[in-house]
């Protein structure tokens, strides 16, 4: 036996537990639940009490009634909600890197002393003010908290911080979900503890306002989703006008941006009527009326396009600048969302204070409502301090001090700063963050949905990864579970692809 056979066998053998561990645990799964896809396995027929029930393969069976029921839709729709919050949580993320990057120290001596006397006293204020307007114990708790972490930071400067936000990452996911639902109870949770006196405060401010205030504001609201709607395209014009964006690459974030007004028809047309009705000036406006913002969002775009054909155009290729293009659209339609949902809210503000309780606070996780914006304030809550936020610390470390000098010789703003020399500089970190948080929200959101809701109310947190669980390990049908995994697995597979074609070569550029 040759010395190099000997090396390979030798290597080979300390590897082989690794890689029957492989093959067990990962390959032979994975290859066995294709398999169960096309069969109707149910642990409910097919089991040691009933031996004449055989397994049968049924072929596409499991995926035709996937695609024609509702659940998978529905149970989709709730997964990609979920993921709205992912450009928030990005932002969060680098919002505190930034900030944890600049030393927060207050300094020796005097300078120090005085600062942290200067937070005691607006402690002291804060809490002062708290009892005063009627606040809980556990108001004047959190106020006192916050003080003394601001305290805490002016000693220890970034350090604190660093530690400070990334503890919650090293929690156990179960114990963390196990505190938020403790905190999200209705009659007893600190969140609802310390909401409630200031909705109390609230209330006697909306009851004092004129109704029709209201109501402008929500009008105002549907200008400015306009408004969003009209900037988000005329950005992709200038791009295509400027070459930055082809026209083949233009349609997919055209579709995007135009989202939220699609969803304003639909949504006036089967919504709640309750939130989408005021009156302004003796007119009637509900969203039914939606079709009107198509009609301008048309006009919009249509104006936009014939500034395109009409003016001269740098030339690119049709897939040119897709990606930058994509971002934009993400932006603006996230925008566009926030203002449609907060807007019929406001409008319904004076009836739902009018009422005997007035604005009370909700019940956070038995709410069809407000199960899933719960959900996600707990994600974005932890999302700020997760490796995302380390990812970009190590990402600002990098960037050349010598950019920021050249932009301070050319007088260049600190959001100049940012935008021309930090932003472009962190396109591959941001890449990868985008990557890693779009498979983690498409296959996400089990461990909170089991701990904290059970997929409800109503299946309104129910994602996929909860619906395999679902239908492989409460009802029994593995076949069918396997499938929908499989349906997630080539959906994941096929977004993927399409960011990193695209998205890694926005990157390049």
């Amino acid at each position: 036996m040759t010395k190099e056979r000997r090396n390979l066998l030798l290597g080979l053998a300390f590897l082989s537990p690794n890689i029957f561990g492989v093959l067990t645990f990962v390959i032979f799964p994975v290859g066995f639940s294709l398999v169960m896809a096309f069969s109707n396995w149910d642990l409910t027929q097919h089991n040691m009490f009933k031996p004449d029930a055989e397994v049968e393969m049924v072929g596409a069976k499991n995926f035709i009634d996937l695609i024609s029921g509702d659940r998978f839709v529905r149970f989709l729709g709730n997964t990609l909600f979920f993921m709205m919050g992912i450009p928030f949580s990005v932002a969060g993320s680098l919002c505190a890197a930034i900030l944890l990057s600049k030393d927060t120290r207050a300094g020796g001596g005097k300078p120090m002393l005085w600062m942290i006397a200067a937070c005691v006293f607006v402690a002291s204020i804060a809490m002062l003010a708290a009892v005063g307007m009627g606040g809980t114990a556990m108001t004047i708790l959190l106020v006192g908290a916050m003080c003394g972490i601001l305290t805490c930071g002016m000693i220890g400067g970034r350090t604190f911080y660093r530690t400070l936000f990334y503890t919650p990452h090293f929690v156990a996911g179960v114990a963390t979900f196990i505190l938020w639902k403790k905190l999200y109870s209705k009659e007893t949770g600190p969140v609802n503890v310390s909401l409630q006196p200031m909705l109390n405060f609230f209330t006697d401010q909306v009851n004092a306002t004129p109704d029709g205030m209201f109501a402008t504001v929500f009008v105002l609201g549907l200008v400015l989703l306009v408004g969003a709607y009209f900037l988000g395209t005329r950005k992709l014009r200038l791009m295509m006008i400027d070459g930055e964006l082809g026209w083949g690459a233009a349609i997919l974030p055209l579709i995007i941006i135009s989202l939220p007004i699609v969803v304003a028809v639909v949504w006036g047309q089967v919504g709640p009527k309750t939130l989408t009705t005021s009156d302004v000036l003796g007119f009637r406006i509900t969203l039914t009326a939606g079709f009107m913002l198509a009609v301008v969002a048309g006009l919009i775009l249509l104006v936009h396009l014939l500034g395109v054909a009409r003016a001269e155009r740098f030339p690119c290729k049709p897939s040119e600048g897709f990606g930058s293009g994509f971002v934009i659209a993400i932006l603006f339609m996230v925008l566009q969302f926030v203002l449609l949902g907060l807007s019929p809210v406001v409008g319904a503000l004076p009836a739902m204070a009018g009422d005997a309780d007035g604005l009370a606070a909700p019940s956070w996780l038995n709410d069809t409502s407000w199960a899933k914006p719960a959900l996600m304030i707990m994600g974005f809550w932890a999302a700020i301090g997760s490796n995302n936020m380390l990812l970009y610390l190590a990402a600002l470390s990098n960037v050349p001090e010598e950019l920021y000098e050249a932009a301070d010789i050319d007088g260049a703003t600190p959001i100049q700063r940012f935008w021309n020399v930090t932003w472009p500089q962190l396109a591959p970190t941001t890449f990868f963050i985008l990557v890693m948080a779009t498979i983690g929200g498409l296959q996400g959101g089990f461990e909170m949905a089991r701990v904290m809701t059970k997929g409800g109310p109503a299946g309104a947190t129910t994602t996929l990864s909860y619906f395999i669980y679902q239908e492989g390990f409460e009802t029994g049908r593995l076949g069918f579970a396997s499938a929908v995994a499989w349906a997630l697995f080539v959906l994941i597979f096929t977004v993927t692809v399409f960011n990193w074609k695209f998205g890694n070569r926005y990157v390049n550029d």
